[in-house]
C-alpha cells in the first residue's frame, strides 16, 4: 500500500477546503464582505457602495502559450456609473490564493486611497498599480 502524499487531500476534504472563504472577515477592510464565494469565483462587495471585487477562474487563452497554463484567476472591479455597470480587468494570476491575495490588496488599496469611493476614477487609479503574487503574463505583455 502506497502512502499518500502529505500534501494531498482527499476528494471530500478538498471540496470542504475550496468552498471556505479564502479571506477571513476579521482580514476585510471595514465594510467589506463576501458576495460570491464558490468554486471557480470569488466576489466581495463593500457596502452601501456599488464597488465589487471579483475573481474567476478562466481559461488562459490570453496568456502566453509557452506558460502551458490551462486556466488561470482574471481579477475584475465592477461599479456603477451612472445607471450602467462598469467591469474592467484588473489583472490575472495563476492560482486562487494568489486572487484572494490579490482582491485583498485591491480592498485596501481602495480604502485607503479614496474618500469618495463612489467615484470610478479615484477607484480605478487606486488600483493600478498593484502588484500580484504569481502574476501571469499575457501574450501582449512578451
Amino acid at each position: 500500500m502506497q502512502a499518500e502524499h502529505p500534501y494531498t487531500h482527499p476528494p471530500m476534504i478538498r471540496h470542504m477546503v475550496e468552498d471556505t472563504h479564502p479571506i477571513p472577515q476579521e482580514a476585510l477592510p471595514p465594510e467589506w464582505g463576501p458576495a460570491d464565494v464558490r468554486d471557480g469565483r470569488l466576489g466581495y462587495r463593500r457596502g452601501r457602495l456599488p464597488i465589487e471585487l471579483i475573481a474567476d477562474r478562466v481559461t488562459a487563452d490570453q496568456c502566453h502559450p509557452a506558460l502551458g497554463v490551462g486556466c488561470c484567476w482574471e481579477l475584475r472591479c465592477r461599479y456603477s456609473l451612472g445607471d450602467r455597470s462598469v467591469t474592467e480587468t484588473i489583472g490575472h494570476v495563476s492560482t486562487r490564493t494568489a486572487a484572494a491575495d490579490g482582491l485583498l490588496e485591491c480592498m485596501h488599496r481602495i480604502q485607503a486611497a479614496t474618500t469618495d469611493p463612489s467615484d470610478p476614477i479615484r477607484i480605478w487609479s487606486a488600483l493600478e498599480d498593484v502588484s500580484f503574487a504569481d502574476v501571469v503574463p499575457t501574450r501582449v505583455s512578451w
